[in-house]
């Protein structure tokens, strides 16, 4: 009895059931760590981002994004042009057959408008994300102070 309850205790404690805890799947789709920094609590946006793994034999397209936490969620990209940084916002994203689309700071992001309040580190909220094939699948965006180590860069600004 007490090696049963030794197991479940390691089991629980695993690293490998956090990171599990982070990652969606739909369809062919794996969504890896959806995640959003904490903003000053007078900040008009936020954005969240996450990695979307196409694991299937189709291209899939990413359609719309939304969420009960902001009045409104958009994906936008960042984007070079005449030696400017501009931002602007897309109608879809397409996921390659087995490649990635990586939502991160200076790239696809999905920018957060009209917030009821800013969430604080340590908060969750949800974040539907709607694709042509894979259908809808709802993540939970883990709220950090700082980027995720596996997130880079860490210097972001939002001009919106």
């Amino acid at each position: 009895m007490l090696l049963k309850k030794t197991l479940l205790i390691a089991a629980l404690l695993s690293p490998s059931l956090f990171v599990s805890a982070h990652e969606y799947t739909a369809g062919g789709l794996h969504i890896e760590h959806p995640w959003s920094r904490e903003m000053p609590p007078v900040a008009p946006t936020a954005a969240a981002y996450f990695v979307v793994h196409n694991k299937g034999a189709e291209a899939d397209r990413l359609l719309s994004v939304s969420t009960p936490h902001a009045g409104k969620a958009e994906m936008h990209e960042h984007m070079h042009a005449d030696g400017l940084m501009k931002m602007q916002q897309v109608q879809e994203v397409v996921v390659p057959a087995g490649g990635e689309v990586k939502f991160e700071p200076m790239g696809y992001h999905v920018m957060l408008f009209n917030l009821q309040q800013q969430a604080k580190d340590g908060e969750h909220f949800p974040l539907t994300l709607t694709f042509e094939k894979a259908g809808s699948v709802e993540v939970k965006v883990a709220v950090h102070t700082d980027a995720p180590a596996s997130a880079a860069p860490k210097a972001e600004v939002h001009a919106h």
